[in-house]
């Protein structure tokens, strides 16, 4: 068991919970300033998939700020960067920076990750403006692997700071597990909104590799360009 000064975010939410998790999985998230580990994964994406028309004008609206990706596609390369650093307020965040390697170009879906005051769940930035924020909650499973679960949605630009309506608003479920045949990390991704069901996901693999925080440092334009301040909403 890691030290309290060493333990990563979502060891510090998950408490002795996430020692049910399978061991790469416990080394997979982690990565951040105590341990001096970042992460970064490597892989494809055998579907990405979104379910009805209308969606995809607000996929492509999101993709303008790396929120989401707006194609569909198979077999699509991938890679997700996990790199510790400390934001403009002094908090610990870990980038979760996903690329998404279409035949017509590539696709960013950017998120960062901070621990809320509380400690009892992370606090998810999505884009290069950080203008969606979302709680996340982390729980094991029986068979090791992780679920991911967002609750909830809020819009931030400038004065304006609102909960994003239900109707309007989606969750996302994500669950990560670890093939001992492959070496492979799986994933897979649903976002939906209650009324209407799943509207957006990806699933696939990837290969993670490990680095040292001092050495690989935080490339430029992996930071958003702006950030929020704390907030107490959660």
């Amino acid at each position: 068991m890691t030290s309290a000064d060493a333990a990563s975010m979502f060891e510090r939410v998950m408490g002795a919970e996430f020692y049910r998790l399978h061991p790469q999985l416990q080394r997979r998230f982690s990565v951040g300033l105590g341990s001096g580990v970042a992460g970064i994964g490597t892989g494809v994406m055998e579907e990405v998939w979104h379910t009805a028309g209308w969606v995809r004008p607000f996929l492509l609206l999101g993709a303008t700020r790396n929120i989401l990706a707006p194609r569909r596609g198979k077999n699509v390369p991938f890679q997700i960067e996990n790199v510790p650093y400390t934001d403009s307020f002094g908090r610990e965040t870990v980038s979760f920076v996903r690329t998404f390697g279409y035949p017509r170009g590539t696709k960013r879906f950017d998120a960062q990750m901070v621990i809320a005051p509380e400690q009892t769940h992370i606090i998810d930035y999505l884009g290069t403006h950080q203008h969606l924020e979302t709680p996340l909650y982390f729980s094991a499973e029986e068979d090791g692997s992780l679920t991911i679960r967002s609750q909830g949605l809020r819009f931030r630009e400038g004065p304006v700071d609102v909960t994003v309506p239900g109707f309007i608003s989606a969750d996302a479920t994500i669950r990560e597990q670890f093939e001992e045949q492959t070496g492979r990390l799986r994933i897979s991704v649903t976002v939906a909104n209650d009324r209407i069901g799943p509207l957006f996901g990806y699933r696939g693999w990837f290969e993670q590799e490990y680095f040292e925080v001092a050495k690989l440092k935080v490339r430029p334009g992996l930071r958003p360009k702006r950030e929020h301040n704390p907030t107490d909403r959660w």
